[in-house]
């Protein structure tokens, strides 16, 4: 290969070990494994590569490792929705951190092909983090095949598997809770794509067990989820701008909005404002999240505290402690969640 800048063959270890006089075994020790050979050895093979302008081709060090030196975070949506949620990014953010003080580098891996599993046969990494997902049986599958440690935030319960998660079912019966508190009774939820409205229904997703906890606080009260409107959205601002439209061609308005995610709420708080309804005058708002945007935007809205970025981190911490053989068996990190009464919810 060729070194553009000056059209000189670019340097290699077989170089260095000649100019250095030392073995090329001496040499990959040098950059891989400098235990292994004397500090001067080591000092002079370095200062041998600085002058010739070397720089280790991560590839073949990541071969001789048997490493890849990075570990994947699968997307829970396609692209264009998951990096449009702020709760998303705080949490890569989070892993991000811990990728960094370890000296790994994050691969973002979204559907190839609109397929997961082919995503994850094909990433080069050493480890997967999943976000909310309900992993199917193949990806599992190719995950157990390949040998590949993963860690689950926001996802199903499985005793084999390490995760971070909250008490997603207690946090939602809170968020609810506090709505019919208020004196709220025509209410609406707009849920997680994936949500099932039929109680009792098996399923461990996410949006499943904050519907459980929906269904416990409107029956402490004499209602169901038949009593209330359903909706779903993406994690977007456009699609909880999207829902409210659709809320708005109800016959007659809710008093107030509960949905699973922040942007979607502050998506409803636009709309609405846009279509001239007061919020929370004549319609109260609340979210699930707490990303930045809900303290900062008019009215503060009402939401569950999750912490993003330290999910992340727990996440990544527990994944490299897997990678590296200090951890063993599988982990279930429970985050503490808070409820933050702000402006958006008032009493009716």
């Amino acid at each position: 290969m060729r070194d553009t800048r000056n059209g000189n063959k670019r340097p290699t270890i077989k170089d260095i070990a000649r100019e250095s006089g030392y073995s090329k075994t001496a040499v990959s020790f040098a950059f891989n494994d400098p235990s292994r050979i004397s500090v001067k050895a080591r000092d002079q093979i370095l200062k041998t590569a600085e002058r010739l302008g070397y720089i280790p081709d991560p590839m073949a060090r990541n071969f001789s490792l048997q490493r890849h030196l990075c570990i994947g975070f699968l997307l829970p949506q396609m692209v264009q929705y998951s990096l449009k949620n702020p709760y998303t990014l705080e949490v890569i953010a989070g892993i991000g951190a811990v990728c960094e003080k370890v000296g790994y580098t994050l691969t973002i891996i979204p559907p190839l092909h609109k397929s997961l599993a082919l995503a994850v046969r094909n990433a080069a990494v050493d480890g997967l983090i999943t976000l909310g997902s309900q992993i199917e049986d193949d990806i599992i599958t190719v995950m157990h095949t390949r040998l590949l440690p993963f860690v689950m935030i926001d996802g199903p319960s499985d005793e084999s598997t390490s995760s971070v998660n909250i008490a997603e079912e207690e946090a939602a019966y809170r968020q609810m809770r506090a709505v019919l508190d208020h004196g709220h009774r025509k209410i609406a939820i707009i849920a997680l794509a994936s949500a099932t409205f039929a109680i009792g229904e098996e399923s461990e997703s996410v949006s499943s067990r904050r519907m459980q906890g929906y269904h416990r606080a409107l029956t402490d009260v004499g209602l169901s989820l038949q009593d209330v409107e359903r909706l779903v959205s993406e994690c977007t601002l456009e699609d909880g701008r999207q829902a409210a439209g659709e809320i708005l061609t109800l016959p007659s308005l809710p008093t107030c909005v509960v949905t699973m995610s922040d942007i979607v709420a502050i998506g409803c708080i636009v709309a609405f404002k846009e279509a001239g309804i007061k919020v929370p005058e004549e319609i109260s708002v609340v979210g699930f999240d707490n990303i930045e945007q809900a303290s900062t935007i008019t009215p503060a809205l009402t939401t569950i505290d999750q912490p993003a970025a330290e999910k992340g981190r727990l996440g990544a911490k527990t994944l490299f402690s897997i990678i590296d053989g200090t951890q063993q068996e599988s982990v279930h990190l429970t985050v503490e969640h808070r409820l933050l009464l702000r402006d958006s919810l008032v009493k009716r």
